[in-house]
C-alpha cells in the first residue's frame, strides 16, 4: 500500500471522526444549550445541527413537566397541632440558558424550595383551614414557588397538597366533635317536627270544633285502620253528643246549686 492511499485513508478517518463529533441531534422536546470555550451561545433544537469540536461543549435540557413527589413534612400549624403534610409539585423549563446557567441543578433546587415553602405556609394556617381551604393553600404554594424559581427559568404550574396525616388523639377529638353536632342537628330538626305537628294539630282542632262531623268521621277512620291490624283491642265507640249532653248538664247542675259562700264569725275580744 502506497503512503499517499494511506494518508487519504487517515484523512478520511480523522474527516469522519470529526463530523461525527460535530454532529447534534435532540429531540422534539429537548433543546441543546452550547457553551463555546465556555461561554454561552445559544439554546438550539430541536432536530439536527452542527458544534465545533472541542471548541463547543452541549448540555441538553428537557422542556417536558416533571411530576415531583414532595416528602412528607412534619408541620406545626398555627394553633400548634403537629400534622404530617405530604404534596406533589408539577414544573417545566422555559428558558434553557437560565436552567443552566442561574443554577447548578434545577430540578434539587425546585424540590428544596417546594419542601420549605410547604412547611412555611402551613404553619401560618389553623387546622380547619388546612383541612377545608385545600384550594386556596395550594394557589399560594403555586405562587411562591414559582416567584422564588422564575429567574431559574423555570415554571411551576401546579403545587397540590395530597395527604394530611392527623395523630390518633386529634382524629379522636374530631370524631366527637362530629358526632355531638350530628346530635345537636338532629334535637333541633326533632323540636322543629314538634313545634310544627302542635301547630298542625291546632289547626285540626280548629276545623274539628267547627264541624263537628268531621270528628265522627275520623272516629270512624281511626276504627277502621285498628280493626284492620288483626289484634285483640276492643272499641267501645262513645258519641260525642253524649260527652257534650254530660257537659251540658253537669254545667246546669252547677248553676243551680251554687256554692254557699263562706262565712266568718266576728270574733269576741274577753
Amino acid at each position: 500500500m502506497s503512503t499517499s492511499i494511506l494518508a487519504w485513508l487517515i484523512a478520511a478517518a480523522a474527516l469522519l471522526l470529526l463530523l461525527s463529533a460535530s454532529v447534534r441531534i435532540v429531540n422534539e422536546y429537548e433543546r441543546g444549550v452550547i457553551f463555546r470555550l465556555g461561554r454561552v451561545i445559544a439554546a438550539k433544537g430541536p432536530g439536527l445541527f452542527f458544534i465545533i469540536p472541542i471548541v463547543d461543549r452541549m448540555v441538553r435540557v428537557s422542556l417536558r413537566t416533571v411530576t415531583m413527589d414532595i416528602p412528607p413534612q412534619d408541620v406545626i400549624t398555627k394553633d400548634n397541632v403537629t400534622v404530617k403534610v405530604n404534596a406533589v409539585t408539577y414544573f417545566n423549563v422555559t428558558d434553557p440558558v437560565r436552567s443552566v446557567i442561574a443554577i447548578e441543578d434545577h430540578i434539587v433546587g425546585t424540590s428544596q424550595i417546594a419542601q420549605t415553602t410547604l412547611r412555611s405556609i402551613l404553619g401560618q394556617v389553623d387546622l380547619d383551614e388546612l383541612l377545608i381551604k385545600r384550594d386556596e393553600i395550594n394557589q399560594r404554594l403555586q405562587q411562591i414557588i414559582d416567584e422564588v424559581t422564575d429567574p431559574w427559568g423555570v415554571k411551576v404550574t401546579l403545587v397540590e397538597v395530597k395527604d394530611v396525616e392527623l395523630p390518633e388523639s386529634m382524629r379522636r377529638a374530631m370524631a366527637r366533635q362530629a358526632e355531638s353536632e350530628r346530635d345537636r342537628r338532629a334535637k333541633v330538626i326533632h323540636a322543629i317536627g314538634e313545634f310544627e305537628a302542635a301547630a298542625n294539630l291546632g289547626r285540626a282542632a280548629e276545623v274539628l270544633e267547627a264541624h263537628p262531623a268531621a270528628m265522627q268521621l275520623r272516629v270512624l277512620s281511626t276504627m277502621a285502620e285498628v280493626a284492620s291490624e288483626r289484634n285483640s283491642t276492643l272499641i267501645f265507640p262513645l258519641p260525642i253528643e253524649l260527652l257534650r249532653l254530660v257537659d251540658t248538664l253537669t254545667a246546669r247542675a252547677d248553676g243551680a246549686n251554687p256554692r254557699p259562700a263562706a262565712t266568718t264569725q266576728p270574733a269576741h275580744h274577753t
